[in-house]
């Protein structure tokens, strides 16, 4: 689906017209129509303003561009009931719900959430040893633990 397509079943879906989809995000009933016509697309600014009125990701406002993943664990941010939220509830794309809650990041050990996965992704493909070789080599390249001193809490979550 494209931008188009995902703002039109968003509104019909909240049984809102077009102009009361205008008024809600500052906007008149022609730049809606010419959203769901695909001549134009939302601002930035009107994009955080959808996706929080609709509750779903900017991400999917725009059809799902990008392929997501959390920039903590690595996993793939493929469903928005997924995706962390800020403390204004509004969504974060770069984290899960899991490491990312209400604007608070979960993890501040490594090897904490190496443990966590490793639980969670044995299998009779993966043994115990392949899924802590591959988080040990992925979280590293991952933007949280490159700038874990700028982005973590200092353990105040755990408290």
């Amino acid at each position: 689906m494209n931008t188009k397509e995902v703002i039109y079943e968003l509104r019909t879906k909240k049984g809102m017209s077009q102009d009361d989809l205008a008024e809600r995000v500052f906007v008149t009933r022609q730049a809606v129509s010419r959203w769901e016509n695909g001549e134009t697309v939302p601002n930035t600014e009107t994009l955080k303003l959808l996706s929080k009125l609709f509750d779903v990701s900017i991400n999917t406002l725009l059809g799902s561009p990008r392929k997501l993943i959390c920039q903590c664990c690595g996993m793939p941010l493929k469903d928005d009931a997924i995706i962390g939220h800020n403390h204004d509830g509004t969504f974060n794309e770069d984290y899960c719900k899991w490491c990312y809650a209400d604007g608070t990041y979960t993890y501040n050990d490594m090897n904490d959430l190496i443990e966590v996965c490793v639980k969670n992704m044995v299998s009779e493909n993966f043994t115990e040893e392949q899924v802590r070789s591959y988080m040990k080599g992925l979280l590293p390249k991952l933007d949280y633990w490159k700038r874990y001193d700028e982005l973590s809490d200092n353990g105040q979550f755990e408290k």
